[in-house]
């Protein structure tokens, strides 16, 4: 539906596929953990784009030891004299792991760029340098998927507007955020140029509709589950063993130890 305003998918029709989806990702996950397989998931985006809650739904059923999420701060001063993959490359996956990096070293030639938080030569030798990196990755064995998640102004100006009137989300908003409002065309530019330069055949861009949050969830899932030659993997078998006889213990008077009152009590 790329280019089109499709209709807002349903919550039950939602609910019931991102069930299935989650279900699979659980076998993905197993796949990797069984086969040692490395895997790495790059969301980028603009603010306010869909990036945080679909990685949500990603792990939500996920053990944590195996899919971690690397969202990282901003650079301290003695990074900001590193390599800059530096700091990135120490949060990419061991064996039988996945990484979802929530942003990634396309900071560069997006905020970096625009912001001017980098110097012009600095993002050039990005440019060049990132399509290196991304293919010792590939070569390396490592699975990275790249996921653009594209919502239109008007979304964005919506979805930044809900966030100022709400208190549980207010802490999403950062005056960054709000000033890039004000940026729409040079982010859109940087964009571009981003595109030209690391949509390659080793690390190719796959962009997801975001103005509908739950279909661009569903589609960015979908297409991961696709990418990924995963398989099947049956469970160890596992027995509940029989509890033993008592030996005797008594439980300590429930007055020798502090419990957390009772609110739900008072509901």
């Amino acid at each position: 539906m790329a280019g089109k305003q499709a209709a807002e998918l349903p919550r039950k029709v939602y609910e019931v596929e991102l069930l299935r989806l989650q279900t699979e990702l659980v076998k993905l996950q197993e796949w990797v953990r069984a086969t040692g397989a490395r895997l790495v998931v790059i969301f980028e985006g603009r603010d306010a784009a869909g990036k945080g809650g679909t990685i949500k739904r990603v792990t939500e059923h996920l053990n944590p030891r195996i899919a971690r999420i690397a969202a990282l701060p901003k650079p301290t001063e003695r990074e900001r004299t590193q390599w800059y993959f530096q700091r990135y490359v120490e949060h990419l996956p061991a064996a039988g792991e996945i990484v979802l990096f929530d942003r990634s070293w396309y900071n560069r030639a997006g905020v970096e760029r625009v912001m001017g938080f980098c110097t012009k030569e600095e993002y050039q030798l990005f440019l060049r340098h990132c399509p290196i990196f991304e293919r010792m990755l590939v070569e390396s064995g490592i699975l990275l998927r790249k996921y653009w998640f594209s919502v239109s102004d008007t979304e964005q100006q919506d979805r930044f507007r809900k966030r100022l009137e709400d208190p549980l989300r207010r802490w999403k908003l950062s005056p960054m955020d709000l000033e890039s409002i004000t940026h729409w065309e040079a982010y859109s530019r940087a964009k571009d140029e981003m595109l030209v330069h690391t949509d390659v055949s080793d690390a190719p861009w796959y962009v997801v509709e975001s103005d509908d949050k739950r279909r661009a969830r569903l589609n960015m899932m979908a297409h991961l589950l696709s990418t990924v030659p995963y398989h099947d993997v049956p469970p160890p078998v596992l027995e509940l063993p029989k509890r033993p006889p008592s030996t005797g213990y008594e439980r300590p008077p429930r007055d020798l130890q502090t419990y957390v009152p009772d609110h739900a009590a008072s509901l």
